[in-house]
């Protein structure tokens, strides 16, 4: 199956940057629907002369093909010229060495959007943020909701949303990107857009435990309940509507990667629940799961702010303390007593 073409000439010069499974998912669908230019930056030279002979990301979607129009480089310069749109599908720990590159080649009038789900460590600020710490103070679009880059890439029906505070910069976005396969509402709560998208992964980490641990469908159930009552009590303190974390970047995404097969994020709680060491599960991985590195940021944020979060305290205890996920689960049920 493939995206209807168009027969008019392409409306937005599209700059994808990052060559991940997410990179490489958003610039088949964009260049699919036949009405953009895309370009697709890929950080390695070799792996980037790979996927432009073969057409294919071999490593990370195996036996999806870029269509033909898609140019492909390591090179920033020749990605990003005359871009109208750019769109960063690179992890939040990657994020500001790429921004480095992009500084001095990014044109002045392009819109940026990020697809990065995460909280910077060191400084615990969100994607939008790095991105205007190294590129200026411009509107920042974020993407978010349930959009695993296996099924995307394969046109299997996906809808996600596109903050900003700009709304008129998110609509832009919704009507670049939208096709017969890829839906995109508008919505002007930026920071609950990156805020759910990075809270929910680290939930995701925790429903994967339940699923290593077999604990059942009666555990994760409640695990991924009381996990959204702890995105929502965190974004409330962050002045952002809970109303955002009812739609597609919070409820939406929560349910895809609390799970699904596809998603990195409840592997990693999975095999830690099996009794696997972070340490083992990150050296058997391809790709990187953001809430292993958000599991850290939140619990920052959350000490600073005195936010209530239990379960994701215990996620951060499992990855970096040393708890085991039983030892956690039962803390978890011990807990005082309480209303709802």
């Amino acid at each position: 199956m493939t995206e209807q073409q168009q027969t008019s000439s392409p409306s937005e010069t599209i700059a994808v940057m990052g060559g991940g499974a997410m990179g490489t998912a958003c610039a088949v669908i964009l260049a699919g629907s036949g009405r953009h230019d895309v370009r697709l930056w890929v950080r390695n030279p070799t792996f980037a002369n790979h996927i432009r002979e073969t057409r294919e990301n071999s490593r990370l979607l195996p036996g999806v093909r870029l269509p033909e129009t898609i140019h492909v480089s390591a090179d920033p310069r020749s990605v990003l010229q005359d871009a109208s749109i750019v769109l960063v599908c690179i992890p939040t720990r990657g994020i500001r060495s790429a921004g480095e590159l992009m500084a001095d080649v990014l044109p002045p009038d392009a819109l940026l959007v990020s697809a990065a789900k995460g909280i910077e460590v060191d400084t615990l600020i969100r994607p939008s943020e790095i991105l205007q710490e190294l590129l200026g103070n411009r509107p920042v679009v974020a993407l978010g909701g349930p959009c695993h880059a296996e099924e995307l890439a394969r046109y299997q029906p996906t809808s996600v949303v596109a903050g900003c505070s700009d709304v008129s910069q998110a609509e832009r976005v919704r009507d670049a990107f939208s096709g017969e396969s890829f839906r995109v509402y508008s919505n002007p709560d930026l920071v609950g857009v990156e805020l759910g998208g990075a809270l929910k992964n680290v939930i995701a980490i925790a429903s994967g435990i339940c699923d290593g641990l077999s604990l059942g469908d009666n555990a994760k159930a409640a695990l991924i309940t009381r996990g959204l009552a702890e995105m929502i009590r965190f974004c409330r303190l962050m002045s952002v509507s809970p109303e955002t974390l009812y739609g597609l970047a919070g409820i939406g995404d929560l349910i895809a990667t609390c799970g699904s097969r596809h998603s990195r994020n409840r592997h990693v709680g999975e095999l830690l629940g099996q009794g696997q060491s972070l340490e083992e599960i990150q050296q058997s991985m391809h790709a990187v799961a953001e809430g292993v590195f958000t599991a850290r940021s939140v619990h920052s944020l959350a000490q600073r702010h005195q936010i209530e979060m239990p379960i994701a305290e215990e996620v951060c205890n499992v990855l970096f303390n040393g708890r085991s996920p039983s030892d956690a689960t039962a803390d978890l049920m011990r807990r005082p007593l309480r209303g709802e």
